[in-house]
């Protein structure tokens, strides 16, 4: 039974898409030195922005890198990236959320009041002053997209304790003698899991395009670091000299992006209650 939405999940056909994109960028990232036939900041002045050969497979930059290296080792940053800026909002937005929908009172209200407070600037703007503010580098980026994603989760998280607490296995738990840290993190919070799940998959691919976005403007990786927008930034001034400095980058975002939003969309069909009950 616990396996149902696995199966369901299994048996979308845009699912398998996406876990095998997923699964393909995932390889490329754990094994980047492996594929990658050139370190990313090698360079090779007397190859500089050729076309695409047998030593070069996507051909070169104005310093004469292999663009295909460079792509291949930018696999590792954004999955990096997406999975720290994520882990750090999640984490933040889960403990905000169910202290906040489990105790109730003047420290939901102060909670709430947090969210309605970074809710309240755009988010891009805000990640981006967040980023100068820490100096510009993928670390930055990385803590400026988990402190401005976590209300997304304590809201989520915040619903889910307000529709359970009441319930009869958290009165019975409580009833018990059960401390409320064993009543929020072992009986509440793996009943709210499925939703988070859903919003940390599709938030992986924002955290992707921002990163990619802070990157093309200078504020994600810094040189030599293959960024896929610090890539697509360079393309632009070569774009008919050497397309593939763009395609490539801008390809190789799209399909991780879509394979996260595949993925995210089908798991949030798979994990429908409505659905688990049939």
């Amino acid at each position: 039974m616990k396996l149902r939405w696995w199966h369901r999940l299994a048996r979308r056909g845009t699912a398998r898409v996406g876990l095998v994109i997923l699964l393909v960028f995932a390889g490329v990232a754990v094994f980047a030195p492996r594929v990658a036939p050139h370190g990313y900041a090698v360079q090779h002045r007397d190859r500089i922005l050729e076309g695409p050969s047998r030593d070069f497979p996507l051909g070169t930059d104005r310093l004469g890198r292999c663009v295909f290296s460079r792509v291949v080792w930018g696999t590792r940053i954004s999955f990096t990236v997406a999975v720290v800026a994520v882990g750090i909002g999640a984490t933040l937005g889960t403990v905000l959320g169910a202290v906040s929908g489990y105790k109730g009172g003047r420290l939901d209200y102060l909670v709430v009041g947090l969210v309605d407070l970074v809710w309240s600037f755009p988010t891009l703007l805000l990640a981006i002053a967040l980023t100068a503010i820490l100096t510009p580098g993928l670390g930055s980026v990385m803590i400026a997209l988990g402190l401005v994603t976590w209300p997304q989760y304590a809201r989520v998280v915040r619903g889910q304790f307000l529709a359970y607490k009441q319930k009869e296995f958290v009165e019975a738990a409580r009833a018990a003698g059960a401390s409320d840290f064993r009543v929020i993190w072992r009986h509440i919070f793996p009943n709210s899991l499925s939703p988070l799940i859903v919003v940390a998959t599709l938030d992986m691919a924002n955290a992707i395009l921002v990163e990619a976005t802070f990157s093309y403007l200078g504020l994600g990786a810094q040189p030599p670091q293959p960024s896929w927008g610090s890539i697509l930034s360079m393309g632009r001034d070569f774009i008919y000299q050497q397309p593939l400095l763009s395609i490539a980058p801008g390809i190789a975002i799209m399909l991780v992006v879509l394979g996260f939003n595949l993925v995210g969309d089908a798991l949030r069909d798979a994990l429908d209650p409505k659905l688990s009950a049939r």
